[in-house]
């Protein structure tokens, strides 16, 4: 059967680098895992320092969020999300990220991001949208800068 020769696949986080996710932020990075065309879903790692915080955003989708290390929460929620934590975002949602200070200097996070993210301006303006296409495009950019042979971040074969 067809289902027989798909290959479960594997990737070692250290086999793939840290993208500055520019234009939003220079302190902020992203490590692409999966990027799927298909389900329109992408995996990442996240790594902010602490005191940073990304433009309001809004999901299509839904996202689950994991804290590896650090805490975060929601500048409009009161819930804050430390290691071991785990944020089921529902599709239609928007909301300001925030890296608490307290919670250590660093915040790494394991994201699952079903769909397109909209961010929003002061004005709350869409001025930006990311995707899988979009997160390709920035990983493939980066490499190439960067003088990094690229892994195939789109298919479950590594």
């Amino acid at each position: 059967m067809f289902y027989e020769n798909i290959d479960t696949s594997s990737i070692n986080d250290e086999d793939l680098p840290w993208v500055p996710f520019a234009p939003y932020s220079d302190e902020i990075f992203i490590k692409y895992i999966k990027c799927d065309p298909v389900r329109g879903e992408t995996i990442t790692l996240l790594k902010a320092p602490a005191g940073s915080s990304l433009p309001k955003h809004h999901h299509s989708g839904t996202v689950i969020v994991y804290t590896i290390k650090g805490g975060w929460k929601y500048l409009e929620h009161d819930w804050i999300s430390k290691p071991g934590g785990v944020v089921f975002e529902t599709a239609g949602s928007s909301h300001t990220p925030i890296v608490l200070s307290k919670y250590g200097d660093e915040l790494i996070t394991l994201n699952i991001t079903q769909g397109d993210l909209l961010y929003y301006d002061d004005n709350n303006n869409v001025v930006a949208i990311e995707n899988w296409k979009s997160s390709v495009d920035r990983y493939l950019a980066f490499c190439q800068a960067n003088d990094i042979e690229p892994k195939d971040i789109t298919s479950f074969a590594v």
